[in-house]
């Protein structure tokens, strides 16, 4: 209930400073997945949330939960605390237990913000991949166009949901965890690719 009277409350204000629409919806499967998104700012997990009817857990670190009230709003609205300087064994025992109940997890696989605007795509970290085979998840690839500025319209892409099925029953070592974080990580940059492919062509 407090979830969607904070939504309800939220939905107006935030889509007048922050217009924002969200492409691809039709390819987010039934049941349980693993949203992976590129992180432009703060905003993009709100601005997500508040264009779905899905509520999705999240994984987010521990230092914004250090607010008490904007901790106890974030855990609401599905909020994982991580620590991104430790192998959080609990924070992934958690995504787990979410993926077992057949619901949907939110990643941001970067593990956090890309400041620099003129760079695509930072450096993939191993946890979405190791989550997603250990529980043998469709990962779906979400990318968002723009960093969130206020009225600057923004668009999240929802790509096809993809499986690390070679990677399955496989020993997950240093060098196998690369392999399947590149993969991730292409999967991600294909969904921006198709994107600039048909902003091109409607150009012409």
């Amino acid at each position: 209930m407090f979830y969607m009277i904070c939504k309800i409350l939220l939905w107006i204000p935030l889509m007048l400073l922050h217009p924002t629409s969200i492409k691809g919806k039709k390819n987010l499967p039934k049941g349980k997945a693993i949203l992976c998104l590129n992180h432009r700012s703060n905003w993009d997990y709100v601005m997500f949330g508040l264009n779905s009817t899905t509520k999705y857990r999240v994984l987010a670190k521990k230092e914004l939960f250090k607010n008490k009230l904007f901790g106890a709003i974030l855990r609401n609205f599905g909020g994982i605390e991580i620590d991104r300087e430790a192998n959080d064994i609990n924070a992934i025992k958690t995504c787990m237990k979410v993926l077992k109940d057949n619901k949907k997890l939110l990643v941001f696989p970067e593990g956090t913000r890309l400041k620099d605007e003129t760079q695509v795509m930072g450096e993939i970290k191993s946890g979405l991949a190791l989550i997603a085979i250990k529980t043998k998840t469709p990962v779906v690839p979400v990318w968002i166009v723009k960093k969130a500025k206020l009225f600057r319209r923004n668009t999240y892409l929802i790509g096809k949901p993809f499986e690390l099925s070679d990677f399955y029953g496989t020993k997950l070592d240093e060098e196998a965890l690369e392999k399947a974080n590149l993969f991730v990580r292409n999967k991600m940059l294909e969904v921006r690719e198709q994107w600039l492919e048909k902003k091109t062509k409607k150009r012409k």
